[in-house]
């Protein structure tokens, strides 16, 4: 099923508006969307979940006409916020059993069998009898996967789903995702490039509300080939060198020097090597070239 948003727009009552006639398709697997923090990503993705209404625009979701069959997307979806409550004295087994019953599983063997099911593929199973109030960040963003896996769903937004946990939790998560992410239309929204770069087969950089670039990932990368430059220069020299090039990023290495990445069509002047791109570079270039058509 594919997921088909036209011309959408939403302005808030502060005057902000957070989705500028935006138009997209999804289809079937991993979507990465990415952008910065206040970008209109969390605006969009309440949105499709059918929590707020736009000011203008459509959404369908296969025959769903989202905005105006609330009720249908909703036996589908399947949604992870950004943060979002639990019962303080609930383990995770019996909470799971609360919510599948209010999504209508009436039998209380189907009910025990699904939450087993969803349990053991968010890798939670052995502390099903753990209150999820007590577990880490981590565990409770694969609990919320569990919770939405409930109703089998085939639309699956998950909102800054990495944000602030560790490396080992992020690993687990993103396994969690990868292995869902084949049979549903999983939207994964993100400010960190290296989520998309390992999950999604298809990525758009969205900010101001607007779709900067939609693209595969492979397809972006190659269109950057011969383009990333590479060089190492000393702190002090950064502030003189920004001027003069395109600088997308730059990082200390272990002798306290710059690594600087440069977007150049050719070969720039100076101590620059060729490097081969990867995600953030088009991520940077994309939302620089926004700023300069905004400023």
């Amino acid at each position: 099923m594919k997921l088909i948003i036209e011309n959408l727009t939403k302005t808030y009552a502060n005057g902000v508006k957070a989705i500028d006639k935006l138009n997209l398709q999804i289809g079937t697997g991993m979507f990465g969307l990415l952008g910065p923090n206040g970008a209109g990503k969390s605006s969009l993705m309440r949105t499709i979940a059918t929590l707020q209404q736009p000011d203008t625009g459509s959404i369908a979701f296969g025959d769903i006409d989202v905005l105006n069959e609330q009720t249908e997307l909703r036996k589908c979806l399947g949604y992870l916020p950004q943060s979002f409550g639990v019962y303080p004295r609930m383990s995770a087994e019996d909470l799971l059993d609360y919510l599948a019953a209010l999504k209508g599983v009436k039998s209380k063997a189907d009910r025990k069998k699904l939450v087993h099911e969803t349990l053991t593929i968010t890798n939670l199973f052995d502390v099903r009898k753990k209150y999820v109030a007590g577990y880490s960040g981590g565990m409770k963003q694969r609990f919320g996967i569990a919770q939405l896996l409930l109703n089998s769903p085939k639309l699956i937004i998950v909102d800054e789903p990495t944000a602030g946990l560790d490396p080992a939790e992020r690993t687990r998560f993103l396994n969690v995702i990868r292995e869902i992410g084949t049979k549903s239309t999983v939207i994964f929204s993100t400010h960190i490039v290296d989520d998309v770069k390992e999950l999604c087969t298809d990525m758009a950089i969205l900010n101001r509300g607007r779709i900067l670039k939609n693209a595969i990932p492979q397809d972006v990368l190659k269109a950057f080939e011969g383009k990333i430059w590479s060089s190492t220069i000393d702190p002090e020299e950064f502030e003189a060198t920004q001027p003069s090039f395109n600088v997308l990023s730059s990082n200390y290495n272990q002798e306290n020097r710059l690594n600087i990445r440069i977007y150049s069509e050719s070969k720039p002047d100076g101590d620059f090597n060729s490097v081969i791109p990867d995600l953030e570079d088009v991520y940077f270039h994309t939302l620089k070239e926004d700023e300069r058509v905004v400023a």
